[in-house]
């Protein structure tokens, strides 16, 4: 499996919630809606859910194993990363 296209979106108003992402797999299969939130130990990536009827939230997409969770995070984080520089380039440059 090969994540072909990482498009990051972010969130101009202050919150947790720093963007919404969107993967593509293999050119063929694409993921909206995975969400880069700064939580209490730092930046970390929340896959897809839905709030269920007993009010807890749950996956609707996501990796099995921690290894394709750990490849997937850490490129979403490298994309949103490289999206936050690009923002800051364009605020300071005259």
């Amino acid at each position: 499996m090969q994540i072909t296209d990482v498009r990051v979106r972010r969130m101009t108003k202050e919150g947790k919630m720093k963007a919404i992402v969107s993967i593509t797999i293999d050119n063929e299969f694409v993921v909206h809606d995975i969400k880069v939130i700064e939580g209490e130990k730092g930046i970390f990536v929340a896959m897809p859910s839905r709030k269920s009827a007993d009010g807890e939230y749950r996956d609707i997409a996501h990796p099995i194993n921690t290894a394709t969770r750990e490849r997937i995070q850490n490129l979403i984080l490298e994309r949103y990363e490289a999206a936050a520089l690009e923002t800051e380039e364009e605020i300071t440059v005259p």
